[in-house]
Parts: structure tokens; sequence; C-alpha cells
């Protein structure tokens, strides 16, 4: 007998609150997605990513909602905290692309990605949307249980703009690329300069930036 490949997920809906380029007129088509890979002291969605809050749905019902997303209208599919599910996202995309989705796929993830996990998505996914909290690995693991989080994150974010390079945006819609989001934390913790300058040197000086300043330590 065969199984469905699950998923589990907090909420699917349009959602107007990501970055202009991102949200656009119509909305972000997003799926939340139950889990996270980190575990930060001060995370805003802990219902979702500590408490696992959530339905599982299999990967055609998947695929089926993004179909969905797309026919209401919105710009993009955004699959927030994806990294835990890539194999079950890979498979419904391309079962979605069979079904008729043509917009963009929106990656959007702490940033706590292998390298070879992002490799598996060259030809799945159009813009990528990563975090880089920290450039210093001991406050990534006091803070986020993430001891090797910037070294990871780097070659994860160098792979990305490899294959999707500086942002492309079409009457004001982002369409293809990446842009990075940093929030910054009290009394620099992250390394924030270090990070900017990574990013500058390593990337690309027209990279887009959301310099986040909404810290709040919520759980």
């Amino acid at each position: 007998m065969e199984f469905a490949i699950t998923v589990k997920v907090a909420a699917i809906s349009p959602h107007f609150g990501e970055e202009p380029p991102i949200s656009g007129r119509q909305g972000s088509g997003t799926i939340f997605f139950s889990n996270c890979t980190m575990r930060c002291l001060y995370c805003q969605n802990w219902q979702i990513s500590w408490e696992k809050m959530g339905n599982e749905i299999s990967k055609e019902i998947l695929s089926d909602k993004m179909i969905l997303l797309q026919n209401e209208g919105c710009h993009n599919v955004n699959l927030v905290s994806p990294t835990q599910y890539v194999n079950q996202i890979i498979n419904a995309v391309k079962i979605a692309k069979k079904n008729g989705l043509c917009i963009p796929i929106v990656y959007n993830t702490n940033g706590y990605d292998s390298a070879e996990t992002i490799k598996r998505l060259e030809g799945i996914v159009d813009i990528y949307l990563p975090d880089m909290k920290y450039s210093d690995n001991s406050a990534a693991k006091k803070y986020s249980n993430a001891p090797d989080y910037s070294d990871i994150n780097k070659k994860a974010v160098k792979e990305m703009y490899r294959q999707a390079g500086d942002l492309k945006i079409e009457k004001g819609i982002a369409m293809k690329g990446l842009l990075i989001r940093h929030l910054i934390l009290p009394e620099n913790l992250a390394a924030s300069r270090e990070i900017f300058e990574f990013i500058a040197r390593e990337l690309s000086p027209n990279i887009y930036v959301n310099i986040m300043a909404q810290y709040y330590p919520c759980y």
C-alpha cells in the first residue's frame, strides 16, 4: 500500500506584509510550513516553529493549493520555512507546473540550509528570500541553537546567488533573483556590519537587503 508523502502546514493565504516587490498589489501566496530548523529564543512565530501548529497534507493537496493561490491572483507562491520539507516541495511544484502553475516560486528561509539542499532547488525556485541572521557562530549557537550558522548560511546564500542572480523586477513585482533579510539584534549580537561587507564583497553590491528592526523577544 502506498502512503502519501505529507507536509505540515500552519496557514495558506494571500499575504500583504512581505517586501513590496514580493507582496505587490495582489499579495504573495504564502504557505507557512510548521516546524523550523532553528530554535531562536526571540521567535515571533513560535506557535508554528516551536509548538508545530498545523495540519498534515499530502504533496498532491499542496500542489492544488499552489494553483489556488495563483487563481486568486497572487504574484507568487511563497514557501515560508520550507527547508525540512524540500523533498515534498520539489514533488509538489513539479505536479503544480504540470497543472498550469506559472507564477514565481519564492523560497523564504531562515538561511540555515546546506548548499547541497539549495543545489537541488535549481530550476524549481525563482526567488530566494533568505535570512542572514548572524555573522558570529557563538551568538547563533546561544540564541538560535545553530552552532555553525554563519558558515552554513554563507555557502547557501552563495549558491542561491549563483542560481538566481540579482533581483529582477517587472512593473514593481519581483520575478527572479536574490533578496536578503537581516534582523538587527540588540548589542550587535548579529555582527551586522560583517554581514553587509560579505554581501557586497562576496556576492554583489547590487543585492537588495531588507534591514529589519522589529526585534522583540516574543517567545
